[in-house]
């Protein structure tokens, strides 16, 4: 079958000739139909995340949409963080108990784009940031967390959603999926909200958190924008704001499952869509290149 291969960490894969991976007791060979380039996969191939240097060679891909005795799936695997390999081949080899099974409806490409993403934001919005119908939301940024956040809070019932951004082209993202109010990244003058999603972290974080209302709840999933925030004590005990930080991992294979689940949905009604683009496995070593530069029209999506 075909995969991409990691031969040396901090080099693109290549498209490779493998093996179908045996069958292994409690696992399941999944069909794929569609693996995301996602900034985890980036970073573990870097050999400079927290899980350490994968072992070399490796098949990327920490996520994947495909089919399992015919009926669609959401897969995920340890690539790069753990030994064994992902899902970017036309077959993967998955634990039984990890896969969730989807509509068979689901869109394959615009799910897999969604993917973890979507789930951090809406967990991050609905389980760590206790949002309620009515209140105001911040989403900073607007990559596939934020273009998520905007639709989902929308979803959830928020009353009103400004989205921050730094560029022109992410502000205009952020107005196609829905957000009320569109600014600058650190422009918040004039905004109250409830509820701060940030990705982001460093200074737009701080700027944001002078505009939470008193006992604001601000929720922090990434620090893209800096691994501190110069942010004030007199501003979290003035506003007796409350931090949480969220992860992915904290979640427990039920709470993930329900999540994709709700993901799904939404996709299948075509209320939640992020900016992808379809490439397939073959040119996966220029489609890497060009998601570790930023030079896509958002996340690509490989295809066998």
């Amino acid at each position: 079958m075909h995969a991409a291969l990691i031969d040396e960490l901090g080099q693109p894969p290549s498209l490779s000739e493998q093996n179908k991976p045996a069958v292994l007791a409690d696992h399941v060979v999944v069909d794929v139909l569609a693996a995301p380039i996602t900034p985890l996969d980036l970073l573990c191939a870097t050999g400079t995340s927290y899980f350490g240097s994968p072992a070399t060679p490796y098949v990327p891909g920490v996520q994947g949409i495909g089919t399992v005795g015919g009926r669609a799936v959401w897969f995920p695997t340890t690539a790069g963080m753990a030994p064994g390999n992902g899902s970017m081949a036309e077959k993967a080899l998955v634990r039984q108990e990890d896969l969730v099974f989807l509509p068979d409806d689901v869109p394959p490409v615009a799910m897999a784009a969604l993917g973890l993403s979507a789930v951090a934001a809406h967990m991050a919005l609905t389980w760590r940031g206790e949002l309620k119908p009515g209140e105001r939301v911040i989403v900073l940024g607007c990559g596939a967390v934020g273009q998520s956040a905007i639709q989902l809070a929308r979803a959830a019932g928020a009353g009103r959603i400004v989205a921050a951004a730094r560029s022109e082209k992410a502000r205009e993202r952020a107005k196609r999926a829905g957000a009320d109010t569109v600014i600058g990244l650190e422009d918040f003058r004039g905004i109250e909200a409830d509820l701060l999603l940030d990705p982001l972290f460093g200074a737009p974080a701080a700027a944001a958190a002078q505009a939470l209302r008193p006992g604001g709840r601000w929720v922090n999933l990434g620090g893209s924008a800096g691994e501190t925030c110069p942010v004030t004590s007199s501003t979290i005990r003035s506003r007796s704001l409350k931090l949480f930080g969220y992860s992915n991992n904290e979640l427990s294979a039920q709470q993930r499952a329900e999540a994709i689940s709700t993901v799904a949905h939404l996709a299948t009604q075509r209320q939640l869509t992020v900016d992808h683009e379809v490439v397939q496995l073959a040119d996966v070593t220029n489609a890497w290149r060009r998601q570790a530069e930023g030079a896509t029209r958002g996340r690509i999506v490989l295809v066998p």
